[in-house]
């Protein structure tokens, strides 16, 4: 799909809230269906990737209902999933593929998953190596997409190093760990997000942290719950973005997600100069508020180190932040970005390039001199690469920009945030 982006915008004004978290939509639906009894979580992000999720477990025999944005899920514990009649096709969705993996090594019967071309493509031995240490049974070779898990009764306890920081590989080690036969070790390089820690507690179980070292003791027993998801950080992000850099904007985000795992991308930009508040919080399973932001000048600042994992997702954003503020703005440690959805280092490069933005690629992030004007340079069509952060990024750099853009693929938005283009419409002045 072919869009054109709302361009040279005045000013933003108004209240949106954000769709669910796409992190914490993914784990309660599958520890839903963990559970004993029924499960209801409302909130729920019905977006391409966590419907990935939730077609999956059907496949697997859950059942599974929406009403609105209410999932309904009757839980089938660990031992009472069913062989699926076919491959669990998990389009682009490397939350649902690292999850699964995790919890489908040890079951009474083989199943097959497959993704999308892009997903194909993506990293997926860090995962399955430990899992086969476990004794998970996945089939050669086990690097990529397709993969096939084959029946297995048994999984090992685990002490293990995670030598990338990854919350879908710890998240996978974790499934996978609840069903070993004693007490798993994981430590971890640097801080993630720890939804699936929150998640797993929250629906009764027992897990023990120590600095950056989980302990997990075998358990498959958990309670159903009633709870509602927060609005995803990483889509407010976007508009938190947005409203920094247009002109005379004032937005207000409502009850978006506040975990201290997640809110490094409000740290970066804070620091860089913008002018943000928190209000009306709420205390949970995970925390929330309202953002309000208002526009501000921003300056460089360095991001690097245990910090990256905090703003993987929001990188893009920042990206951009530093194309608009003064000085030099140094992003490293961040080879990850290289094997997201598509290659975000040079996909970020390569686009605001297009606008005129000053940037040079390095093999693990990216320099940025600023401020720069945006305006079509060397081209006036954009690309997301079907890759929604970098389409998200793109619809926001357009609103500071000259002439007319279009944004090919623009679907890939749908990945995360299905009716971004009619909120952003809706407080565009």
């Amino acid at each position: 799909m072919e869009k054109t982006l709302r361009t040279n915008v005045a000013k933003l004004t108004g209240t949106i809230a954000v769709p669910g978290d796409k992190s914490i939509s993914h784990r309660a639906a599958i520890f839903g269906a963990l559970a004993t009894g029924t499960t209801k979580i409302d909130h729920f992000l019905l977006a391409d990737d966590c419907q990935q999720t939730l077609t999956a477990l059907k496949q697997l025999g859950v059942p599974v209902q929406l009403s609105g944005d209410q999932v309904t899920i009757k839980g089938r514990g660990f031992k009472n999933l069913q062989h699926p009649n076919q491959p669990l096709n998990l389009g682009n969705s490397g939350t649902a593929t690292r999850l699964l993996l995790g919890l489908l090594s040890k079951q009474s019967f083989a199943v097959e998953l497959a993704g999308d071309q892009s997903l194909s493509k993506r990293p997926m031995a860090r995962v399955t190596a430990p899992l086969r240490q476990m004794g998970a049974n996945i089939a050669e070779p086990a690097a990529h997409l397709p993969l096939t898990i084959q029946a297995n009764n048994r999984l090992q306890a685990l002490d293990y190093r995670i030598p990338v920081a990854s919350a879908q590989v710890k998240s996978a080690l974790i499934f996978a760990a609840l069903q070993a036969d004693q007490v798993s070790h994981l430590t971890e390089i640097a801080p993630t997000r720890d939804h699936t820690e929150r998640m797993l507690r929250q629906f009764g179980g027992v897990l023990d942290k120590d600095g950056l070292t989980l302990t997990i003791t075998p358990q498959t027993q958990f309670k159903s719950q009633q709870l509602r998801v927060p609005g995803d950080l990483s889509s407010a992000a976007v508009f938190v973005l947005a409203a920094t850099l247009v002109p005379n904007s004032q937005l207000r985000l409502q009850q978006v997600g506040l975990n201290n795992t997640r809110t490094g991308f409000l740290d970066v930009l804070s620091r860089m100069g913008a002018n943000l508040r928190v209000e009306n919080v709420h205390s949970a399973f995970e925390a929330s508020g309202d953002l309000i932001v208002n526009t501000s000048d921003l300056n460089g600042t360095i991001i690097e180190g245990q910090e990256i994992a905090n703003v993987i997702d929001e990188l893009p954003l920042l990206a951009l932040a530093a194309t608009q503020a003064h000085g030099t703005t140094v992003i490293k440690d961040a080879a990850e970005l290289r094997v997201k959805e598509t290659d975000r280092i040079a996909a970020v490069a390569t686009e605001l390039s297009k606008l005129g933005a000053q940037i040079e690629t390095k093999p693990d992030g990216l320099v940025i001199h600023g401020p720069t004007p945006l305006k079509p340079v060397t081209s006036d069509q954009l690309t997301t690469y079907g890759d929604h952060r970098i389409g998200l990024m793109l619809a926001v750099a357009a609103l500071i920009s000259n002439g007319t853009l279009t944004l090919t693929q623009a679907e890939a938005v749908n990945v995360s945030y299905p009716h971004f283009f009619a909120d952003l419409q809706r407080v565009c002045h």
